[in-house]
């Protein structure tokens, strides 16, 4: 088994309890499967701990369910799949619980009119940023921004073929992350660069759902080049 970074010591990679924060959500609970069938101990967290309990049921492989503050409280490593008009509340909330864990923002900050989808315009620069900002004791990562939540629930699909960029400032924590992607079937973690580079990639999600509706499709990213 592969071991981690010097972030969790003496623990091995799959032996860390990966936490949702909003995991009651399409990619909350789309990223859940994927990551319990990939062999790790899961935890959903939702407002409302009782509806992440039925869910956790719903999605079984031995997913459990707890309300966010007890979700991120048990979790080492911490996905945040929160919608962007409560992200910066539920990070506030959970700042104490967070500390000194990887935490992984999958946040898109992203609007929709007659013309699609488009990415908005962030103060810190990011959702990312905003979220390390908040999370002055965490180690925070951008990754699974590009993923559809549709293929990520779909248990007739073995493995989903696609790239997950991994973005951010700290090397132990993005390297944490590649390995962490390497265990879904079909998944490739790429580091794609520091923190200030974090909001491109929140942007081109809304490219990728333009796709999704010219298209008739579930887009995602491949990385040429790169072994």
């Amino acid at each position: 088994m592969t071991e981690t970074t010097e972030l969790y010591p003496g623990k091995e990679l799959k032996a860390l309890t990966v936490g949702i924060i909003g995991g009651t959500g399409a990619q909350g609970t789309g990223l859940g499967y994927r990551l319990a069938k990939a062999g790790f101990k899961v935890i959903i967290g939702s407002r409302d701990g009782a509806k992440a309990v039925s869910t956790a049921a719903e999605i079984g492989n031995g997913i459990t369910g707890a309300d966010n503050t007890e979700c991120a409280a048990k979790s080492d490593l911490v996905i945040i799949a929160v919608p962007w008009d409560s992200h910066k509340e539920s990070l506030t909330s959970l700042k104490n619980e967070l500390a000194g864990k990887v935490v992984i923002d999958c946040v898109n900050p992203m609007g929709f009119d007659a013309g699609g989808a488009f990415p908005l315009a962030v103060a810190e620069g990011s959702a990312c940023a905003q979220a390390q900002g908040i999370l002055a004791e965490s180690y925070v990562v951008t990754a699974f921004n590009h993923v559809s939540a549709v293929l990520l629930s779909d248990q007739s699909l073995a493995e989903i073929d696609i790239d997950i960029m991994v973005v951010g400032d700290h090397k132990p924590a993005t390297d944490l992350v590649q390995q962490m992607v390497d265990q879904i079937a079909g998944m490739r973690g790429i580091y794609a660069g520091k923190m200030r580079n974090a909001g491109q990639v929140e942007a081109l999600t809304a490219n990728l759902i333009s796709m999704n509706r010219r298209y008739k499709t579930h887009a995602g990213v491949r990385v040429i080049g790169v072994n």
